[in-house]
């Protein structure tokens, strides 16, 4: 947190990956007025995680320091967890985010058709706020995600020689729907590629997708700071009071 304090990182989320661990991610939030968190089942641990249900997922997020649901989605790269278990939890975290306006957090990894198929699906049944985060694919399911009103969540990776379509996405979305990220403890930026990663990291993506996209450094970590609190519209500035 120091580290972070440094490199001038005001607020974080941490994320939820199993409502076994909940009260322990909560607990880390409760620690820091800067500090605020998620709930979901991350789709490698839905296999072995109780069955996930909309009106659980809203009970434990009226929470004060919970902002959304999730990290959700599909993993088909693992398959730690079966495909249709992976959705069918993944439309549960959806449901949520659409009854309450909190955004859902998304992850996806080698499953892009099913999840323009869900993501479209469930669209048409009312509009929910979300991200991709750690985005880790190409312009086609950027355009795909940015048209329902997404955000993009960019990582470490874009800063990797081989991430050129990271990098393209990157330099051409939406100023304002852009947020980066460190998908902690994984993914740490250049040139700290394969130490364990670290909110204070985040600083090094900023700085690359700002160079990327000819920003001045001020300008691009405003933007994103003013996104971070468009999407995450319960998080709350710290020192403003409640």
């Amino acid at each position: 947190m120091a580290r972070a304090a440094n490199a001038d990182i005001g607020h974080m989320v941490t994320i939820c990956t199993r409502l076994t661990t909940f009260d322990g991610i909560v607990a880390i939030a409760e620690t820091y007025e800067n500090v605020f968190c998620t709930v979901g089942v991350h789709p490698h641990n839905a296999g072995d995680e109780p069955e996930v249900t909309p009106d659980r997922l809203i009970e434990l997020a009226k929470h004060p320091k919970v902002v959304g649901f999730g990290e959700t989605g599909l993993d088909f790269h693992y398959d730690n967890s079966p495909r249709d278990v992976q959705e069918r939890f993944f439309r549960a975290h959806i449901d949520a985010a659409r009854e309450t306006g909190l955004p859902v957090i998304v992850h996806t990894r080698e499953a892009d058709a099913d999840m323009v198929r869900i993501l479209e699906d469930e669209h048409a049944n009312g509009a929910f706020p979300g991200l991709i985060h750690c985005f880790s694919s190409g312009p086609d399911l950027a355009e795909k995600v940015l048209d329902i009103g997404f955000f993009l969540s960019f990582s470490g990776i874009v800063t990797f020689k081989t991430a050129d379509d990271i990098r393209a996405v990157a330099t051409t979305a939406p100023l304002e729907r852009i947020l980066v990220e460190t998908d902690s403890p994984y993914l740490a930026p250049a040139p700290n590629r394969g130490k364990r990663n670290e909110p204070a990291f985040t600083a090094l993506t900023a700085a690359c997708v700002a160079d990327l996209r000819g920003m001045g450094q001020e300008s691009f970590d405003q933007a994103t700071t003013d996104n971070f609190f468009r999407l995450f519209k319960k998080a709350i500035k710290a020192g403003a009071g409640a």
